[in-house]
């Protein structure tokens, strides 16, 4: 079943979702590599099964093996990375933000695919986790590689209507 598909079975409510969820996936403004890693690694952000398998399915056509994989790869080290970072931010203890992470995090560093994509996919699982510290490094780094505001918009939007797609579903 595609995502379309899936979303298509959401109650009238949840309008708004499915038109958001078809025009991001029409949207031609990032290429598919982009575009489907950022729905796998939101799905897998949602931690629902049924989107994530949706998702798996229809990148299986538009995503290399690799990217399939770095896509995943950037919803779990993230899932990580966003709750340790978000607490060193959020104590108030400054001591925890100088201490070393002291966690393995390899896949940011030989992701398997372009960085700039990697970086996108991580930025749009740090919003879903709401860790504002790794949105914003992943912003900057994503500038430094020359990728454009509108491009990070349209990763922002896909993870939030990903999420609200996820949500939506378990709730119906």
């Amino acid at each position: 079943m595609s995502v379309k598909d899936l979303a298509r079975t959401l109650p009238d409510y949840a309008k708004d979702t499915k038109l958001n969820i078809s025009s991001l996936l029409d949207d031609q403004m990032v290429d598919d590599q982009k575009k489907y890693g950022l729905l796998v690694a939101c799905a897998h952000a949602t931690g629902y099964g049924p989107l994530i398998d949706a998702a798996e399915e229809e990148a299986a056509e538009k995503l290399s093996a690799e990217a399939l994989t770095a896509a995943k790869g950037a919803a779990s080290v993230m899932a990580m990375n966003n709750i340790y970072y978000r607490f060193t931010h959020l104590v108030s203890n400054g001591e925890y933000g100088q201490m070393p992470a002291k966690l393995r995090m390899s896949i940011i560093g030989k992701p398997g695919v372009d960085k700039a994509d990697f970086e996108l996919w991580a930025l749009a699982v740090s919003a879903i986790n709401g860790c504002g510290m790794c949105v914003d490094s992943h912003e900057k780094v994503l500038r430094g590689e020359g990728v454009n505001a509108d491009v990070i918009q349209y990763a922002a939007r896909m993870a939030a209507v990903t999420f609200a797609l996820g949500r939506s579903l378990a709730a119906a």
